[in-house]
């Protein structure tokens, strides 16, 4: 039996297009209506779940920082010239408690600033060396492999405040560090050696965060890869370079921006460790509670603001030149995306039935 076209195709059939081919089948008919309302349904379901979140984080974030936006314009509570008696209520000073930064009053902020820089740095380099360390030993199979990723994994699950108190009677005059060294060294004072002190503290912390992370990458690494690079005779170290690294670079990347972002807003460590106001350690965390606690609000609100904008300045960075390897596609789903929507678009000349 011959296929015969309806006579009511040429009603859908705009007028100079071309006959449809026998044989082939007819194009799709799209429903943009349809389409529209499907999306709009999905978006106020995405939004209404959620919107609970982005409550969550107004209340936690946004406002805290826009009241330490507000409380950095204003300056300490002075002697009232009319009265005698200290003012009630502080005096507005706009951008001055910023600009005293630049100023021969910022060199304590610039030493805190660079502190912290410094501590970020080394801990966050020291600990992905030794955390990329941890996650092969923890991944290797061998017996009593239990036992030890429990005590690779202990270090982290310890509270921040034991940990630094466990550190300050390993660092004592007469503590175990002294006793190994065989020297006198008083690392809980001002000093190089209480930078020291406080990286090997913080790194024995939270390196096993960073071997979870990338652990928990080597597991979806198969087994098939590293047999065909064995049969193709590379070496262990060119399995790491070209096959472990590479497939474990997205989880590496993660960790590695959390570290940095935790490091930032070091404080806890440091003044348990070593004591408040001390020049080798204090960090901007560090030196905004401290100007809080002698009542100077409007700098300590200043501090705490521009360490809020250096680190979101830092994690803009790191999303923006690592965002690509940080979900692993390396630009490859944009690219995709694109040509797939390039290619779902009509015809020019195709019928459209609109709802």
């Amino acid at each position: 039996m011959d296929a015969k076209t309806p006579p009511d195709a040429a009603a859908v059939r705009p007028s100079g297009a071309a006959p449809r081919r026998a044989g082939r089948p007819a194009a799709p008919v799209r429903f943009r209506g349809g389409q529209k309302r499907a999306t709009a349904g999905s978006g106020r379901m995405a939004a209404l779940l959620v919107s609970p979140t982005l409550l969550v984080l107004t209340v936690v974030v946004l406002y805290p920082t826009i009241m330490a936006l507000r409380e950095s314009l204003y300056g300490a509570k002075g002697l009232d010239p009319e009265t005698g008696f200290i003012s009630d209520t502080e005096p507005f000073v706009g951008l001055q408690n910023y600009v005293d930064i630049f100023g021969e009053a910022g060199d304590r902020f610039w030493n805190a600033f660079w502190n912290t820089t410094f501590f970020t740095v080394v801990t966050v380099g020291l600990e992905t060396v030794i955390g990329v360390a941890m996650a092969l030993i923890m991944h290797k199979a061998f017996q009593g492999r239990a036992l030890v990723r429990a005590s690779i994994l202990i270090p982290w699950a310890v509270p921040t405040a034991i940990s630094g108190l466990l550190w300050r009677w390993i660092f004592n005059s007469d503590g175990i560090a002294n006793a190994l060294i065989g020297q006198q060294v008083l690392w809980t004072t001002e000093g190089f050696h209480a930078k020291i002190a406080v990286i090997i503290a913080e790194v024995w912390k939270t390196a096993p965060f960073i071997g979870l992370l990338v652990l928990a990458g080597l597991q979806v690494i198969g087994k098939e890869v590293y047999e065909a690079a064995r049969m193709d005779g590379a070496s262990p170290v060119r399995q790491f370079w070209h096959i472990t690294l590479p497939l474990v670079k997205p989880a590496l990347l993660v960790a590695v921006l959390f570290r940095c972002l935790d490091a930032l807003r070091m404080f806890d460590l440091p003044y348990l460790l070593v004591g408040a106001q001390k020049n080798s350690v204090e960090t901007l965390s560090m030196l905004a509670q401290n100007e809080a606690s002698n009542v100077r609000f409007g700098p300590a609100a200043a501090y705490a603001v521009i360490l809020f904008l250096y680190v979101f300045l830092i994690a803009l960075g790191f999303v923006r030149l690592l965002g690509a390897d940080v979900v692993g596609d390396g630009g490859t789903a944009r690219k995709a995306k694109r040509k797939g929507r390039l290619r779902r678009a009509p015809a020019p000349g195709r019928a459209e039935v609109s709802a």
